[in-house]
């Protein structure tokens, strides 16, 4: 599958990486950025795993699950369907992994009193983290959006669900350690006036 024997290889050095696909795009290029922005979604994801750890083991292999399918999503987006064949079969987001992150929203935010206000991103340590991820996954899915709709990119409708379900989780998933700890911390409209 991956064998990673040395780190560097020096082909980035003029400002261009790879895709799996083989063809090599600019650093800057939308597609790279889409991708790198889903990595940063994890690096987050395994920051709130530190706190999810010891807040709820459940959400913590919730949280695991999702990390390895950000590996799958940025194996999609770094292999565009060209239309031509390759010469393996690209690794996709499906619709079951849509289905199971919105299964465990429907989870986590039965037990969820309805919101009265935005929230801010305070609380627990975990949930802070989890809201951190959830901006950044918002910045991930609006790259995907644009790349989407540039001519000749394609990116995968499941893989646009998955990211857009992915943020509600993260959001979900903060209220519900919050929940656990006294509640969410709510936005007060003018309250520093």
């Amino acid at each position: 599958m991956v064998k990673l024997n040395r780190i560097y290889t020096r082909t980035g050095d003029n400002g261009t990486t790879g895709l799996t696909s083989g063809p090599r795009r600019p650093k800057y290029d939308l597609r790279v950025a889409a991708y790198g922005t889903v990595d940063e979604t994890n690096a987050c994801i395994g920051m709130a795993r530190l706190h999810a750890a010891t807040e709820d083991a459940g959400l913590d292999a919730m949280l695991g699950r999702i990390s390895n399918d950000l590996f799958d999503l940025g194996a999609d987006l770094s292999t565009p369907d060209s239309g031509g064949p390759l010469a393996f079969e690209p690794l996709r987001i499906i619709e079951a992994q849509v289905e199971r992150i919105e299964s465990e929203i429907d989870r986590l935010n039965e037990a969820l009193s309805p919101l009265r206000s935005f929230v801010l991103p305070g609380g627990t340590p975990g949930a802070v983290h989890l809201h951190l991820a959830r901006t950044v996954c918002r910045r991930a899915e609006r790259l995907m959006t644009e790349l989407a709709a540039t001519e000749g990119e394609a990116v995968g409708p499941p893989a646009l669900k998955y990211v857009n379900r992915l943020s509600d989780f993260l959001f979900v998933a903060s209220r519900f350690l919050n929940a656990k700890a006294g509640g969410d911390v709510l936005w007060v409209p003018g309250k520093n006036r």
